[in-house]
């Protein structure tokens, strides 16, 4: 179990690093990616023989899945409008 955790934090942290300067995912592919990642690793643990090489993999290939997801709904989402607003 402690190599499931490690190995979901890591994956998590480098999958929220990739784009820069944020700590937490801050759109659809990253959040699909991160979740993918912990669900994926949680799976793949449960689903072998509980060895961390499952959880990995299940890790990558979660985060692949879940990014590919968040990324068709990034793309399908409108870019914010500015409706103007109230301004200095």
């Amino acid at each position: 179990m402690k190599t499931l955790t490690v190995t979901t934090l890591t994956t998590a942290l480098l999958l929220s690093g990739c784009t820069g300067t944020e700590a937490v995912p801050s759109n659809a592919t990253q959040t699909g990616a991160v979740t993918g990642a912990v669900a994926g690793s949680v799976i793949g643990y449960n689903a072998g023989d509980h060895s961390g090489k499952d959880a990995v993999l299940g890790a990558v290939a979660g985060a692949a899945v879940g990014g590919l997801i968040g990324n068709a709904v990034d793309n399908s989402n409108p870019e914010p409008v500015n409706t103007g607003g109230w301004h200095e």
